[in-house]
């Protein structure tokens, strides 16, 4: 297939996920909405085709079962990953919605995962593995403004800067700390052990990017309003007034997020008539 016929071929099967979602969920988006996500896996696409034309094993599930927590209960891990052998390498790659910037900054986190995966794979498979990385689908803050502006000559200029593999290292060593830690969050979960962050967390700022805790996760939090934590945070950020108060439950981000965020809509049209992103 040409690669113009690989993205009509994306375009149907988008569709038709999109449907059955709908019918699934009972939900319908908005065309710009869905025109965006479109527009962002078009370009994924083509920012990845080189390591998906390469990929030999797919969704590849991996099982470690029979795990004990500290107070003694049963729990598995499970993961689902893709596998890419290319020349005397094998590469595990596992697909992420953080922006590449934060994956970057924050790597010890994930590789406390991917090390289980890799353990799975080795150990109880006996397969070889050589490295492991995040593939991030988001678009990085420069490629994201780019498509706001609708400006394609800027796009084409922040594409090769986009960078959505992140090669993670492989520490063996780490194994064993990293399912300790799985089965402490088992417990708390299991135990309604559900504290949040502290007030400090939330004003502290985030590595690999320039927000802060409680605007980049506290605000994609639909329990928030209900968070002591976050009621601390928002009463010490000046919302204290009653004419405030309804701010308060209304924090769309900032004023230039939310322009950001209807320049973007508007201006896909320009990008994709008809459901077209220019080669």
């Amino acid at each position: 297939m040409t690669p113009k016929e690989i993205e009509d071929r994306i375009r149907e099967i988008f569709e038709q996920n999109y449907e059955m979602l709908k019918l699934e969920g009972g939900h319908a988006l908005t065309p710009d909405v869905i025109q965006s996500a479109l527009t962002q896996v078009l370009y994924y696409y083509r920012k990845m085709r080189s390591v998906a034309e390469k990929v030999t094993d797919t969704e590849v599930k991996l099982t470690l079962p029979d795990q004990l927590t500290p107070d003694g209960r049963r729990f598995t891990i499970e993961g689902i990953v893709d596998i890419v052998r290319e020349d005397d390498e094998v590469w595990m790659y596992d697909i992420k919605t953080h922006d590449p910037d934060y994956i970057s900054g924050n790597k010890f986190l994930y590789e406390k995962q991917l090390n289980v995966y890799a353990y799975i794979y080795e150990s109880l498979r006996g397969n070889k593995l050589d490295h492991t990385a995040i593939i991030s689908t988001a678009f990085p803050s420069g490629m994201k403004s780019a498509i706001a502006s609708g400006d394609l000559k800027r796009i084409e200029h922040e594409l090769p800067k986009w960078n959505p593999l992140i090669e993670i290292p492989l520490d063996p060593g780490k194994v064993q700390t990293t399912i300790q830690d799985f089965g402490a969050i088992v417990d708390k979960i299991e135990s309604n052990n559900f504290e949040p962050p502290s007030l400090d967390c939330l004003r502290s700022r985030i590595e690999g990017s320039n927000a802060i805790f409680a605007t980049r996760v506290c605000r994609n939090c639909d329990a928030r309003f209900s968070c002591e934590a976050y009621r601390e945070y928002a009463l010490h950020s000046g919302i204290r007034t009653q004419s405030n108060f309804k701010k308060y439950f209304e924090d769309y981000g900032t004023e230039l997020e939310q322009e950001e965020f209807i320049t973007a809509n508007i201006n896909l049209d320009k990008i994709n008539s008809q459901q077209e992103i220019p080669y």
